[in-house]
């Protein structure tokens, strides 16, 4: 299992980019629960040369699968495994596309409809026209990217941040 470290972490942070998008996603779904033989076959099998860059460069780490014993549920234990991310809590459920939507359609109404509701419609209209992925992601771009010009490129970057971690690992492959 790969991991974050605090190097890693401080890089996904808004304003720190010194790798690329391919780094910078396998960076986003090295969250302990994906086995490193599955990160190694992203990007056409060229998952494998990035984990070893991102690991000999600090920004990852290995780490052993934790057993289910009495004392990894103890909390101590439990906060000790998780990693801080730098947007939110962590992500525990499953990745689909659905919660991807769903997260999508959630910011649109929460950041876009008390402020202008025309472009609220708009959104919640495209995401439900977006029949495909690739559609889904287009339409949660031109969401990230109406974001970043009302609330700023901070802002932005944690959104699409959280939306990375939503979406099925093989669909950062075509959005990077």
């Amino acid at each position: 299992m790969l991991i974050k470290t605090d190097k890693g972490r401080h890089e996904l942070r808004p304003g720190n980019r010194s790798l690329g998008q391919r780094e910078r996603a396998l960076l986003l779904v090295a969250d302990g629960q994906q086995s490193e033989a599955r990160l190694a076959e992203l990007f056409d099998g060229e998952g494998r040369r990035l984990i070893d860059l991102l690991v000999a460069q600090g920004f990852l780490a290995r780490r052993t699968p934790v057993r289910d014993t009495p004392t990894a549920n103890t909390p101590a234990v439990a906060a000790a495994q998780d990693t801080a991310l730098s947007h939110g809590e962590q992500f525990t459920g499953t990745r689909s596309l659905a919660t991807a939507r769903m997260f999508l359609f959630d910011l649109s109404e929460r950041l876009f409809a008390p402020r202008d509701k025309a472009l609220a419609s708009r959104y919640r209209e495209a995401l439900r026209e977006a029949r495909s992925p690739e559609a889904m992601l287009a339409v949660g771009r031109a969401l990230i990217a109406d974001v970043e010009a009302l609330a700023g490129s901070e802002r932005a970057d944690g959104i699409s941040e959280r939306l990375a971690k939503l979406l099925p690992a093989h669909l950062l492959e075509s959005a990077a």
